[in-house]
């Protein structure tokens, strides 16, 4: 008998009776995401999102991105709404780390079918294959400290499990203000010269990933500090858009 399994199972039937799991949206008792809360989910179609910036229904003309950023596409899996959003502000703000599986599933299924249409390469926009490897935008130091953990770490181990590929933490924030009350410029200019490369990603072609794109000003930076180190081309996903 596997007692460390016995007590981990006795540990969670116990804190389940005492703190029921409940939906992160409509806070309906059962699961972390409930039937119709999943079924209403604001999933992008990417056939009709903008390749470069992940926005829906930029695919002909993208007011948002205007085809200037300088990742080599950008796929995103559901619009910044009521249930998105809090998928993204329970985990890491409320602490319901159970989402960071979820969350990374959303993504992948987003990665799988954008490999069925083209960036603006012609090649598919995601495509296992051409990617070395997996990395993550850092939180903030103060919000690490705040938090304890960092919640697109927790995210990118999970989503390595579906998309088969290392994980390398080569990022690191520097600087910064939380970007959530300012504006599109603010947002820029707090980023500017904020993340690090930390090891060696000279050739690499590299998928990154993080939790919300609103200006891109966060997979921007991110982006520019890995091509600045040598890396090859950079895929961005994020799991919410907010359009």
């Amino acid at each position: 008998m596997d007692v460390r399994r016995l007590l981990k199972g006795a540990t969670g039937a116990a804190e389940e009776l005492l703190w029921p799991t409940r939906c992160v949206s409509c806070d309906m008792p059962g699961e972390l995401l409930c039937e119709e809360c999943r079924d209403s989910m604001p999933w992008i179609a990417q056939r009709w999102a903008c390749p470069v910036c992940g926005a829906p229904f930029g695919w002909l003309t993208c007011t948002s991105c205007k085809g200037g950023w300088e990742q080599r596409a950008t796929i995103c899996a559901l619009g910044f709404e009521q249930t998105s959003s809090q998928m993204v502000a329970c985990l890491k703000d409320r602490f319901e780390l159970r989402l960071a599986g979820v969350n990374a599933a959303a993504m992948a299924t987003a990665l799988d079918e954008a490999g069925s249409w083209p960036a603006l390469d012609g090649a598919p926009r995601y495509d296992a294959s051409n990617v070395d490897a997996l990395c993550f935008v850092p939180a903030t130091s103060a919000a690490f400290a705040r938090r304890g953990f960092d919640h697109m770490e927790l995210v990118a181990r999970e989503l390595q499990r579906f998309v088969d590929l290392p994980l390398f933490d080569v990022l690191a924030r520097t600087t910064g203000r939380d970007q959530r009350k300012l504006g599109r410029e603010e947002r820029a200019k707090n980023l500017r010269g904020s993340v690090e490369v930390i090891d060696d990603v000279a050739g690499m072609r590299l998928l990154l990933v993080d939790d919300v794109i609103t200006t891109g000003a966060s997979m921007r930076e991110a982006t520019r500090a890995l091509l600045a180190r040598g890396a090859s081309e950079v895929t961005c996903c994020a799991l919410t858009r907010v359009w």
